[in-house]
């Protein structure tokens, strides 16, 4: 382990500041935006757009994301010790206070972004952009930071999580281009579901680490099979209440495409519950091979399991809410 943080050089100290901010972490807002904007149908092939969408990503994405994540390494320095050792901060490639200059930094420029496109777009959806990235980065804060630390209990955890990867991103994509729409909201309300769901199940990677420092994550409270019971169940009401949704407002195909989706998806929960370390092995070259640099790798056999059902369930879920986003952005244009 490297102690002396002045022994790396200038390009090996960037990457570790780049590392700090978990690049993986910021695709996971770029599906939210893309729904946002295509339901809005109101964004245009110009310069001008596609400029806005850039600056809301990189609001979202490598800045607003980066910040949480680097505020959470620098608190959560001591857990990192036992569950990922290998991190800047505790593997001594950057020190606390690189650590905390990083975040000040990120936080600054996410926020500033934020207060130029809300006077750029102007009113009541300008308000509401500025906000968003606001309470997404306060969210940010006291999830990982005392006295609140919300990560502690997953009950707390899990909302914040949706609140700012899922919901506040979709809707601020729509209102970038045009006034928030009905459907966007339900939309962007199964995002939200569809997060939590995620992230209680993610939490099997660090159990160990927290079980140790007290957090109550749900593998830690009641185990990793009943874990994935109860995050399974999640994802079915989404699934289910999808397909409610598509079939109120028309998309009557698209309600069985859905319906199809949720049997397939049930199907695999069935296989991964009866083995939760194991199951699912055939997809492991997914993980491995196509999507292992974009949802992570890991040493923990239930965490390691539930990569593999995250391709399929990502398929399942993501490629229907883009579809819906487009029918409902088609209504309006």
């Amino acid at each position: 382990m490297m102690t002396a943080t002045h022994r790396l050089g200038f390009t090996d100290k960037l990457r570790a500041h780049l590392e700090l901010l978990d690049p993986v972490t910021w695709i996971s807002v770029f599906p939210c935006l893309a729904g946002g904007v295509m339901a809005s149908g109101a964004m245009q092939g110009t310069f001008h757009d596609y400029l806005l969408l850039l600056a809301l990503f990189l609001m979202f994405g490598p800045l607003g994301t980066g910040f949480s994540q680097t505020i959470n390494d620098y608190f959560d320095l001591e857990l990192d010790r036992v569950n990922e050792p290998t991190r800047p901060i505790p593997s001594g490639r950057l020190s606390e206070k690189e650590a905390l200059i990083n975040s000040i930094v990120v936080f600054v420029l996410a926020l500033g972004i934020g207060i130029v496109l809300g006077i750029h777009v102007g009113g009541t959806r300008g308000i509401f952009i500025t906000s968003a990235i606001a309470v997404g980065l306060f969210v940010a804060y006291i999830y990982s930071a005392p006295p609140l630390k919300l990560k502690k209990n997953i009950l707390t955890s899990a909302p914040a999580v949706g609140l700012s990867y899922s919901l506040i991103t979709f809707l601020s994509a729509n209102a970038l281009f045009s006034d928030i729409r009905p459907e966007a909201v339900w939309l962007a309300v199964l995002n939200f579901f569809m997060a939590i769901a995620l992230i209680i199940m993610n939490d099997f990677k660090s159990a160990k680490g927290d079980e140790e420092s007290g957090l109550k994550s749900l593998t830690v409270m009641i185990g990793a099979k009943n874990t994935f019971l109860v995050a399974f169940a999640i994802i079915d009401m989404v699934f289910a209440v999808f397909a409610w949704l598509t079939f109120s407002w028309g998309f009557t195909i698209l309600m069985y495409v859905i319906l199809v989706a949720l049997v397939a998806n049930i199907t695999i929960q069935i296989m991964l519950y009866r083995d939760p370390k194991g199951g699912l092995s055939f997809m492991q070259h997914a993980v491995d091979d196509g999507f292992g640099n974009a949802i992570g790798k890991s040493d923990v056999q239930e965490h390691n399991s539930f990569l593999r059902y995250q391709v399929a369930n990502n398929l399942l879920f993501l490629i229907n809410l883009l579809v819906a986003a487009g029918m409902v952005g088609a209504r309006y244009m």
